[in-house]
C-alpha cells in the first residue's frame, strides 16, 4: 500500500515562498501520476499540479501556473511543490496524491482529475497572510 506524507506547510506573508514535500513509501514514485491538490475552508478540493512519466510532463492549474513548480526526485522517492509569490487565496490544506492504477492516457485532462487518484496524504496547511 502506497503511503504519502506531506511536510513543509506553514504561515507566511503574501509574496513569500514555500516548498512542500511529499515522501512516498510502499511504491515507486516514477511509476505513478503524482499530484498536488488543495482545499480551502468551505471549498471543494481542487487540482493544483501534477507530474508523470519522465518527470518532464507537468500540469498546472491556471491559478498557480507561473508561480508554482512541481518536481520529482526518483532516487529519494519524493515529490515537491515549490510555491513562489504566494497569495492569500493560496491559503488551504495541501494534499499529495498518487494515481497507482497504471492506466495509460495521453489526455492532458487525466492528471487533473481528482477521482483518478487512489492514494492520499493527510495534508499540510499553508496559510498566507496579506
Amino acid at each position: 500500500q502506497v503511503q504519502l506524507v506531506e511536510s513543509g506547510g506553514g504561515l507566511v506573508q503574501a509574496g513569500d515562498s514555500l516548498r512542500l514535500s511529499c515522501a512516498v513509501s510502499g511504491g515507486t514514485v516514477s511509476n505513478y501520476v503524482m499530484g498536488w491538490f488543495r482545499q480551502g475552508s468551505g471549498k471543494e478540493r481542487e487540482f493544483v499540479a501534477a507530474i508523470r512519466w519522465s518527470g518532464h510532463n507537468t500540469y498546472y492549474s491556471h491559478l498557480v501556473e507561473g508561480r508554482f513548480t512541481i518536481s520529482r526526485d526518483d532516487i529519494a522517492n519524493m515529490v515537491y511543490l515549490q510555491m513562489n509569490n504566494l497569495k492569500p487565496e493560496d491559503t488551504a490544506l495541501y494534499y499529495c496524491a498518487a494515481d497507482t492504477s497504471g492506466i495509460y492516457s495521453t489526455s492532458d485532462l487525466y492528471p487533473r482529475m481528482l477521482d483518478r487518484y487512489d492514494s492520499w496524504g493527510q495534508g499540510t496547511q499553508v496559510t498566507v497572510s496579506s
